[in-house]
């Protein structure tokens, strides 16, 4: 007998539903088949998609920027998480230089995620470090960690790590199987100030800095042969420049690139209003026009990651950019919006594209010997989002997240959250 099974639901198998019964074990799923098999519990899916359980591959649950630490910890953020259907998420660890520094990054962190409802895993994140890339590559995989995180901006706040460096780290990716995680702007055309309105935050980062710096990354892969990972593109006239320029790498997986929904579905004319402050990410929002691209050249996403970071309203009620910590909400709504968009060609970007890309294995399938990740849909149903500081407060959603089943047990019931587990630690090794 089987522990669970999941019976008359259309399952997405290989890019296709099919009408299928899922099975069961230890965690594990033990079976498909067309037979209704015995089980001591049972779900039933008629007339709903039965998805593998959605990864997020970029969230940031308790970060600390200044004297603000974002409104959702591992506890409260992997409930939110679990209810929008995804079952695994990938945090960051805190910026460090040195890679003796890791061990410490990465105990914190791991304190810090106990209690977290779902399954989770880490990148490690470097800012202007003194260690060869190396040394950095040999330490976070004897961690678990396959990706290392950059950023090519706020050198401000010694986060930036320069070109040279960067470099030499796409070269180590190929050696160690490690993969380089960017956050791009070009630093020098970015305009810093501390009375820069948040209207003008589009403005003061424009969607050139964005595309500048992809390109010089992507001639650094392209001539190391190195492994390169786009987090949050955010203008569509970057993917042109991309599409025109580096199809090979793209199509080869040399260059992987993730976007967020709120880079499909806004633009930077939320940042005029009243309220524009609610609105503020970095990158920011764009122009309608680099939205309309996006929406266009949907096929270059590899991934959807949310950069979950919500802050409350007293925290993000100011008027100078200097003053506001960058970030908003999204990981309850990120598969409602892009399917809003995108209806079931979006379903590979939240789970075998971030499982592929991160070398997630046992997720983002649901195939025999596979975890049991599972979020179950009615694309009939309906949500509405009540929450005051979300940037897509009011918005009706056409479809619902019913059932998640994580590590074999249903988290969540009828849109509800039902059942308590401890999540796991996912290691990762050389991809």
């Amino acid at each position: 007998m089987y522990d669970l099974k999941i019976t008359d639901g259309q399952v997405y198998l290989g890019g296709a539903l099919h009408r299928v019964n899922i099975y069961v074990t230890g965690g594990k799923i033990a079976a498909l088949s067309e037979e209704n098999l015995p089980a001591a519990a049972e779900i039933g899916a008629e007339g709903r998609y039965v998805f593998p359980g959605f990864i997020d591959p970029h969230v940031h649950f308790h970060l600390g920027v200044g004297t603000n630490i974002s409104a959702d910890d591992f506890v409260s953020g992997s409930r939110q998480a679990a209810l929008g259907g995804v079952t695994t998420y990938i945090d960051f660890l805190d910026p460090i230089k040195k890679a003796d520094d890791i061990d410490r990054a990465f105990f914190d962190r791991m304190a810090l995620a106990k209690g977290s409802l779902t399954d989770y895993a880490f990148h490690t994140t470097i800012a202007n470090p003194t260690d060869p890339p190396e040394e950095i590559c040999q330490k976070s995989l004897e961690h678990g960690i396959n990706s290392i995180k950059l950023f090519t901006t706020y050198a401000d706040t010694d986060r930036r790590t320069y070109e040279a460096y960067i470099y030499d780290l796409l070269a180590a990716t190929r050696h160690f199987g490690c993969i380089a995680v960017v956050h791009s702007e070009a630093d020098d055309l970015v305009r810093k100030g501390k009375r820069i309105s948040y209207r003008n935050l589009q403005k003061s980062r424009p969607s050139i800095c964005e595309r500048q710096e992809v390109s010089t990354l992507a001639d650094m892969a392209r001539e190391t042969g190195g492994r390169l990972y786009i987090v949050h593109v955010s203008a569509g006239s970057t993917l042109e420049m991309l599409k025109t320029n580096y199809m090979d790498e793209l199509l080869h997986g040399n260059i992987t690139l993730e976007s967020c929904p709120h880079y499909f579905l806004l633009n930077e004319e939320k940042l005029f209003g009243n309220d524009g402050y609610k609105y503020t990410m970095t990158p920011p929002l764009r122009p309608e026009r680099d939205r309309e691209l996006m929406v266009s050249d949907f096929p270059l996403i590899s991934t959807i990651g949310t950069d979950h970071c919500p802050y409350t309203k007293e925290q993000k009620n100011k008027k100078y950019t200097s003053e506001i910590p960058m970030g908003i909400g999204g990981i309850r709504y990120s598969f409602l919006n892009m399917y809003s968009l995108f209806g079931l060609d979006c379903v590979d970007r939240f789970t075998s594209g971030p499982a592929r890309a991160y070398g997630l294995t046992g997720k983002g399938a649901l195939l025999p010997g596979m975890d049991a990740d599972i979020t179950v849909f009615n694309p009939d149903g309906e949500e509405t989002v009540d929450d005051e500081m979300s940037v897509y407060n009011g918005k009706t959603y056409r479809g619902k997240i019913e059932t998640v089943v994580s590590g074999g047990k249903a988290v969540v019931l009828k849109g509800e959250l039902h059942d308590e587990r401890q999540g796991t630690y996912i290691g990762r090794g050389p991809l």
